[in-house]
């Protein structure tokens, strides 16, 4: 005969150490991730703040490691503070974060268009268009995206 003991749901905070021992979550991540698993907004609440006050939630080490991740991948400041803000990372927590970040994004821009297209010597019209498409897209400037594209003197 085979005995069953249905699982012990696990409390709001102890789910969100789990969460939060895995990576770096924004408070606005980390509030949907346990409502979605059925917790009150006061079980949310409170988990939300005992992690905050344990140091375990931080807005600006998490902004900080987003941003490291989008570098990474090549993309400029307007994407990154795009991304941020749907993830409701605070204007003032997303200036700390970039300002402590040190970042040439004109050969961030320069690097990601030589990644992307090899040959950076002089192009038509329409693929010049297509490479600022897909700069801005990436998150850069019009200044970033000059640079980035201008050929260098030989």
């Amino acid at each position: 005969m085979h005995m069953y003991f249905p699982q012990q749901k696990i409390s709001c905070k102890d789910s969100a150490l789990q969460h939060l021992s895995r990576r770096d979550h924004g408070e606005y991540e980390l509030n949907q991730k346990l409502r979605l698993k059925g917790y009150t907004e006061k079980e949310v609440e409170e988990a939300i703040s005992y992690c905050h006050n344990l140091g375990y939630i931080d807005d600006v080490r998490y902004a900080q490691s987003q941003i490291r991740q989008h570098i990474s991948k090549g993309h400029g400041e307007r994407r990154i503070r795009q991304e941020l803000k749907q993830k409701r990372v605070s204007e003032n927590d997303i200036e700390l974060a970039l300002g402590s970040i040190d970042v040439d994004w004109y050969e961030l821009a320069k690097t990601s268009a030589v990644k992307k297209y090899r040959v950076m010597e002089s192009v038509d019209q329409k693929e010049y268009a297509k490479r600022v498409r897909f700069l801005q897209y990436r998150g850069f400037d019009f200044d970033q995206i000059q640079y980035a594209l201008t050929p260098e003197e030989s």
